[in-house]
């Protein structure tokens, strides 16, 4: 393989663009306005007042640290409003807050919630505004102590079909703003509450009572709970939670029938752990834990499985997860340990029991309240759930417990730091940034996908980098190329939803202006993933990497073109000098959305709907009819002209073209008598990248290797025609020249000596 550096005029570029982009960067940051400490004022109007706050007739200017606004009917003070992104940390992928205006009444009941303002790509391309604003409002009604939860346990959770991070941070600022201002307000609690809750004394566990019980001697002081629920209990539950769609489709069996039998206890604690592992299974387990981490056993039977499935395609138990105050925690497969049985006298034989670690860093408090969650659905057609959850409380039995022993006098000075401004390591720990915790939970829930992305993406490596090997293969490198399209579309596209936008780029850039962390764009592992290799990418291959190989819209229009011309669909040819005016529009339609950006993110975000990757990826065409026509248009057209939208209109591949010339290696082979005076690679290229007089336009390229295969072909291409030809009369002349008898055993070598003796290097 031939692998060429630019030349020299075009070293220096690279360095060269770096610092001015650096430069242009700094002097946009410096430009940047600061961001507002409190917006609720802009926010909080007379229209939206009675969205939020049902009821109330007028509102007070924001006060207080974080600003908080008081509702009145008239002179009566009804409760409060304030923006999420005032009181808690609710910054999403974009690197921009998603702001909420939230309601909260004196009882600390959430009453109204309004999606005010974010610039999510994620949301813009892939999720519903009607199904985002339903997931805000299954929060309303719900006190801010419970507001963790999605659900009573009587009704049902509108959860979002393949949930994005973005829901995760919408959920968790809602909870955790309204958890700290019902605190700072004292709402939902007696007016001595605090100081009471200040006055009681601290528990732990009380490493010396390990005596052992017996199954029903569990059950009996708590020490193992229970949660058992019949298909009656089920089917009643659903009718209750009015959901037409869920009620059609009831539990089938009888309704006495067990639906699940579900058991938990805490395993840390070393009476019950003993009582239920044994001596040996207790000492192994405590020998195995880390300093800080706590275990749970749970157990059960019935026809619902608590486990599910999800744990086994990606690592995380989708259907329970463990609640204590305002932290949620869910368990991975990395965090379980299967059990065969129960040691305790008369325990029953369940077929399901795991052993749960709880990680340090969740700080869980083992002598504390805490409940486990059980979500429980039933499928209500071909791709869509309704959901339940029901609550399993738990707590260590009093006698397990001990109060604290006081703190020594030399930890004083640290009681006054809070006052100071100074939080505590303590509190330090409970109150960590959100963005960190979101990023690395989500990365935990997709180890599954992001193997399968890292492997892929390490088979397109292997393919430019041995392309020369590749393409004189022909049908290997025709069936390769359409399998890898075919996983782009179905796996990436469909399934994982990792279809990248000109919204991320403008995002990104966003981003740069204002408030730049990594935590943003880590959230969503497979995008970041995505977005890192088409980075890496650029610098040896362009934009073409990505372009031809990784873009479900794109594969999506290959192969539908390729079944076309199976259909014997006749292919319009464009004449370069009108499709040499047509390439530019998309490089206009990119720099006018980066316009719009730069003024307003929003507006952008919106234009950006010149992009089908929404309707046709994303949503899998589940959308208003004129999206549906605007994509069929497209897709029609790519029907005539290969990759139509990639040529003419893509702004995010015209984003991708302008960084993509600081490639650094030319790895696409050439002849002398490329375009004089053949054309072959030209006239078949595509996306018509090849210039007629034979140079390729890396901007356009979209890297798919079929003038590589030509290049090798001596059948197709007149160079390698020439050759071969050349060589075959070189080799009958020579056969005729050869003395007789001929050796027959060794009829290579013969040819080896006539092969060697010919010029093959003349181009």
């Amino acid at each position: 393989m031939m692998l060429q550096l630019t030349d020299a005029s075009g070293r220096w570029r690279f360095p060269l663009a770096v610092i001015l982009i650096f430069f242009a960067l700094c002097v946009s940051r410096s430009a940047a306005a600061p961001q507002q400490p409190g917006l609720l004022h802009e926010f909080l109007m007379p229209a939206t007042l009675a969205e939020v706050f049902p009821g109330a007739s007028r509102f007070d200017p924001a006060e207080g640290d974080p600003p908080v606004s008081s509702v009145h009917d008239g002179e009566k003070l009804l409760g409060y409003v304030y923006l999420t992104s005032d009181v808690v940390d609710s910054t999403g992928y974009s690197g921009k807050p998603i702001r909420i205006l939230v309601g909260i009444d004196l009882d600390g009941r959430i009453v109204g919630a309004k999606l005010v303002e974010h610039h999510e790509p994620i949301v813009l391309v892939g999720i519903p505004a009607a199904k985002l604003e339903a997931f805000i409002r299954s929060y309303v009604g719900k006190r801010a102590v419970d507001a963790v939860k999605q659900a009573a346990s009587d009704s049902s959770v509108d959860i979002i079909s393949g949930a994005t991070v973005t829901t995760m941070v919408i959920g968790d600022s809602i909870v955790r703003s309204a958890i700290k201002v019902a605190e700072m307000r004292g709402l939902g609690v007696p007016k001595a509450g605090p100081s009471i809750a200040a006055a009681a004394p601290k528990l732990e566990i009380d490493p010396g009572k390990t005596q052992a019980g017996g199954w029903q001697e569990l059950l009996g002081d708590g020490s193992v709970r229970r949660l058992s629920l019949s298909v009656d209990d089920i089917n009643a539950a659903f009718v209750k939670s009015a959901n037409k769609l869920a009620i059609d489709h009831p539990e089938a069996g009888s309704g006495s029938d067990v639906f699940i039998d579900l058991y938990v206890a805490q395993a840390t604690v070393p009476g019950i752990g003993r009582s239920l592992l044994g001596d040996g299974g207790y000492q192994s387990l405590a020998n195995n834990l880390k300093p800080g981490q706590q275990a749970i056993i749970v157990g059960g039977t019935g026809r619902y499985s608590f486990k599910g499935s999800g744990y086994v395609r990606g690592g995380i138990f989708d259907r329970i997860e463990l609640i204590q105050g305002d932290t949620i925690i869910r368990f991975h497969d990395r965090d379980h340990r299967r059990l065969g049985g129960l040691s305790a006298a008369g325990a029953p034989s369940l077929p399901e029991i795991g052993l749960f670690t709880i990680p340090a860093d969740q700080h869980f408090d083992p002598a504390a309240p805490w409940r486990l969650e059980l979500l429980v659905q039933r499928a209500i057609g071909a791709r869509d759930k309704a959901f339940l959850t029901f609550d399993l409380g738990y707590q260590v039995p009093a006698k397990y417990l001990r109060q604290k022993a006081a703190p020594p006098a030399p930890a004083a000075p640290v009681a006054a730091e809070p006052a100071s401004g100074q939080p505590t390591a303590a509190a330090d720990a409970k109150a960590a940034p959100l963005p960190p915790v979101l990023w690395q939970r989500a990365w935990r829930a997709k180890a599954g996908e992001i193997v399968i992305m890292v492997a892929a993406l390490m088979v397109l490596t292997a393919v430019f980098f041995f392309q020369g090997a590749l393409v004189r293969r022909p049908v290997l490198y025709h069936r390769l190329r359409f399998a890898f399209l075919t996983f782009t579309l179905f796996w990436i596209g469909w399934y994982a939803q990792a279809q990248l936008s000109v919204v991320n780029v403008l995002a990104f850039f966003n981003s740069l202006r204002t408030d730049f962390r990594w935590d943003y764009f880590l959230m969503d592992p497979l995008i970041f993933i995505l977005w890192s290799s088409v980075a890496a990418a650029m610098l040896f291959w362009g934009r073409g990497a990505f372009c031809g190989w990784l873009c479900p819209f794109g594969a999506l229009q290959e192969i539908l073109n390729a079944i076309a011309k199976k259909l014997g669909i006749r292919q319009l040819a464009i004449p370069f000098w009108l499709h040499q005016r047509l390439w530019p529009i998309k490089y206009i339609v990119f720099l006018g959305l980066f316009g719009i950006s730069l003024y307003s993110l929003s507006f952008a975000e919106e234009a950006a709907e010149v992009e089908p990757f929404k309707t046709a990826i994303v949503l899998r065409f589940m959308r208003e009819w004129p999206f549906i026509l605007y994509v069929g248009a497209l897709l029609s057209a790519g029907l005539f002209v290969e990759r139509f939208y990639c040529r003419y209109l893509c702004p995010l591949g015209a984003a991708l073209a302008i960084p993509g010339r600081l490639r650094m290696f030319d790895w696409l082979r050439r002849y002398r008598e490329c375009g004089n005076p053949c054309d072959r690679c030209a006239v078949e290229c595509p996306v018509q990248a090849i210039h007629p007089e034979g140079n390729i336009n890396p901007n356009e390229c979209i890297q798919c290797l079929h003038c590589q295969e030509l290049y090798h072909d001596d059948h197709r291409c007149p160079v390698m025609i020439q050759r071969r030809l050349k060589s075959e009369k070189r080799s009958s002349v020579m056969g005729s020249h050869r003395p007789a008898p001929p050796r027959p055993e060794m009829p290579h070598l013969d040819r080896a000596r006539a092969l060697s003796s010919i010029d093959l290097t003349q181009r």
